[in-house]
């Protein structure tokens, strides 16, 4: 490998490398620093102004479960310097790194991990050939003949690679079809939270970061969506470097690349790896550079804005009057010709995925209490509590549990749209409507776990529990119901802007972008680090369309075709002491109700550590998905289930089947979180068929309208911010920061 490197990167041609790159950056930071003042003012108006989006139903965790294993096990890695397979031990913390140790011996011992990998950008495949065909297209002329040897042999059948277009390619390999499946989704479940690695809470330097991107592309005349959106800052730039810089080495060094095809695929993987190590740190250095200085010079603005926030906002709408004025006969003929008619059909093909999984967390959610409020029956109350509600307030992170919801999404296709609308990929709105699958599930979680915490404080009986179980349910499901609505309505939002802005940025520039210039002489000079031209212009764009957006939302909400709340619908919250019970401690359900989450293989604590180092030394051996060998996924243990209590099923049963406005029936049997019971000896019968069935908008009946005030008319949800197009919808939004990881290049 060495003598590929310092063959092909030379002093001469790295030193080419190292300016390309400084010039690609100092012009796209150029359009950052201007966007930071921009989204600076956004921010604070917004605080001032904006009461956002409707008030969630759900709880959110404010302390997040950190310090817990979400999968670890042995897998065999192919090792590149000695072309050899290795068994390697294997976990994925909580910020969804993959981290590889030589052994569990090593990881006990803390022996530092060999690699620390952040799969970002990076596609999962599983199988050979899938890599192979990647690999041939990306330095064409090298396809392999037939019955040569490929780059790459694998001992067994279920191989998983992960490959990224420029950085290093991961080689795995697994022993039997159910492990590579369960690596398959936990692997899967780490892209997806580290694409998304700008973090929630970066509400201007995301928003400015994510515009400073769009404009630099649409400066290239690249519009439309961007598949390489993914990551921190520093890998979102690295593949911006490399979108330009890889074609120009690809053409310049493909040719001089020497022997079989599958050798000179194997130079230039190597090749393109070390360029984006060189990209990535100079990337790195320079962004945090920038971003120091804005951060110094951040005091300074906000008293600006604070002092002449009435003068701006002025200056503002003056300028945007004004464009308006301009491009509004052209933008609206546009809209009417080229994006009107295809709305619905954009929308109908968003919403039918995006609601199955919605349905499906909701089923997934109710299954798992339901399993557990029969397994509290039949094993004694509230003794195993805490060892159930340790694992249910895991779920949300248990990828084998979350993969039927996340599934759901897979089919989304925008046939013949997405060309016509230049969008590269529909993955972008496929990962994120999978986390906000994750975020809602996390949320009626919570609330569940919040609520039944409080109701334990009375000291319920057996029964008294069953009742409380099953009426928390029932309500959470019901706020669940609301912003689960409020939430896809937003994302369909989002998604139809991001697919139709660009589309018609790119329509309207030959007879509009030239003349954006004359338009700034309207700024004046102290507002021009709050205030830009092209901001502001499409702005005047997305306002021509969100009319036909927010109506073909509103319809598909008033046909309940995919239960969607009516915006006339308004959700009141009634429990005006419920967000109060999340400004406490994090509930320890193992360690307030004695569960230990079975840990039978863990070592010893000493009684004088700390509680939370027997908390994190506890969570290092046990992860949420368990190795086949030590039983089923969250399963507590060995022990057979205590034979039902007839009563106490049947008066479960008749609970369930009286209350509960499901779309799913409950679980013919007592079961242990999902794995049917094969020693109970007697099962429970399905609820009876007199069940009524959910309605599309789940309203409750008259007398339980505790949370749903009368409808009020209203023709929109008014209030919301709708986050501006480009990147991947919304632009800033996350729930894993994979800050913190370090990334193996």
């Amino acid at each position: 490998m060495g003598d590929v490197l310092s063959t092909h990167l030379d002093d001469a041609r790295r030193q080419h490398i190292t300016e390309k790159t400084g010039k690609i950056l100092t012009e796209f930071l150029r359009f950052y620093e201007d966007q930071y003042g921009v989204a600076l003012f956004n921010s604070m108006r917004h605080e001032i102004e904006g009461t956002g989006a409707p008030q969630a139903q759900l709880l959110w965790r404010k302390v997040p479960l950190d310090e817990r294993i979400i999968f670890s096990g042995n897998l065999f890695q192919y090792q590149e310097d000695n072309k050899k397979w290795r068994n390697r031990f294997s976990l994925v913390p909580h910020n969804y790194g993959l981290v590889l140790y030589e052994n569990k011996v090593a990881y006990e011992r803390q022996v530092p991990p060999r690699a620390v990998i952040n799969s970002a950008g990076y596609k999962i495949l599983t199988s050979v050939d899938q890599y192979l065909e990647l690999v041939g297209n990306s330095l064409p002329g090298t396809t392999s003949k037939s019955g040569s040897a490929p780059i790459l042999k694998c001992p067994t059948q279920f191989p998983l690679i992960l490959w990224h277009p420029s950085a290093r390619h991961y080689y795995f390999c697994m022993m039997t079809e159910a492990e590579q499946d369960k690596w398959h989704a936990v692997l899967q479940d780490c892209i997806r939270h580290c694409n998304n690695g700008i973090p929630e809470n970066s509400k201007v330097e995301g928003p400015a970061f994510t515009d400073a991107i769009r404009m630099y592309r649409q400066s290239k005349e690249l519009y439309g969506t961007w598949e390489m959106l993914c990551g921190n800052e520093v890998q979102i730039l690295s593949n911006l470097v490399m979108e330009e810089l890889g074609p120009e080495l690809k053409a310049e060094l493909a040719p001089r690349l020497k022997g079989k095809p599958q050798e000179r695929q194997r130079q230039w993987i190597q090749i393109s790896d070390a360029v984006y190590r060189m990209v990535y740190e100079q990337a790195k250095a320079r962004f945090e550079a920038v971003l120091s200085k804005l951060q110094l010079a951040r005091p300074a603005m906000e008293a600006a804005i604070r002092t002449d926030m009435d003068q701006i906002i002025t200056s503002k709408e003056h300028l945007a009057s004004k464009i308006r004025a301009f491009i509004l006969p052209k933008a609206e003929v546009c809209v009417r010709n080229h994006v009107q008619p295809y709305i619905p059909s954009i929308l109908e093909a968003l919403m039918v995925p995006t609601s199955q999984g919605f349905t499906e967390v909701r089923d997934v959610f109710f299954k798992e209490v339901t399993d557990m409020n029969l397994n509290v029956i039949n094993e004694g109350g509230a003794d195993k509590l805490g060892e159930y509600m340790e694992k249910l307030s895991q779920l949300a992170s248990h990828p084998l549990k979350m993969q039927s919801c996340y599934e759901k999404m897979e089919p989304l296709r925008l046939d013949g749209l997405q060309q016509r609308f230049d969008v590269s990929s529909t993955a972008v709105f496929k990962q994120r409507a999978q986390i906000h699958m994750r975020e809602q599930m996390d949320n009626a979680v919570y609330t569940f776990e919040t609520l039944l915490h409080q109701e334990l404080g009375k000291g319920p009986t057996k029964e008294e529990l069953c009742k409380s179980i099953q009426r928390i349910l029932e309500r959470v499901l019901k706020k669940y119901d609301y912003d689960s609505s409020s939430v896809r309505k937003r994302f369909f939002r989002e998604a139809l802007l991001q697919i139709t802005i660009p589309f018609l940025l790119k329509k309207l520039a030959p007879t509009c972008k030239s003349e954006l210039p004359r338009f700034q002489e309207l700024i004046f000079e102290d507002f021009a680090r709050f205030i830009l031209v092209e901001n502001t212009y499409e702005e005047v764009v997305l306002q021509t369309v969100m009319k036909d957006i927010l109506q073909a939302v509103k319809e598909a909400a008033v046909q309940r075709k995919h239960n969607l709340y009516r915006d006339s619908m308004v959700m009141h919250n009634s429990d005006p002491n419920l967000h109060l019970l999340a400004e406490g401690a994090p509930i320890d359900w193992g360690e307030e109700y004695g569960g230990s989450g079975g840990d039978s293989g863990s070592p010893s604590i000493p009684e004088a550590a700390p509680l939370s180092e027997k908390r994190r030394r506890a969570k290092q051996v046990v992860s949420v998905v368990q190795d086949e060998e030590a039983g089923l996924p969250f399963e507590a243990g060995s022990e057979p289930l205590s034979p039902a209590s007839p009563d106490s099923v049947t008066e479960l049963r008749g609970l369930l089947a009286r209350d509960l406005r499901a779309e799913s029936p409950p679980p013919a049997g007592p079961l242990l979180n999902g794995a049917p019971s094969q020693e109970s000896p007697q099962p429970v019968a399905a609820p009876e068929a007199s069940s009524p069935p959910a309605s599309p908008l789940r309203q409750p009946p008259p007398g339980k309208a505790a949370d749903l005030e009368p409808p009020k008319p209203s023709d929109q949800e008014t209030g919301e911010q709708v986050s501006s197009p480009g990147g991947r919808p919304p632009i800033h939004t996350t729930t894993e920061d994979s800050a913190g990881v370090q990334t193996e290049f």
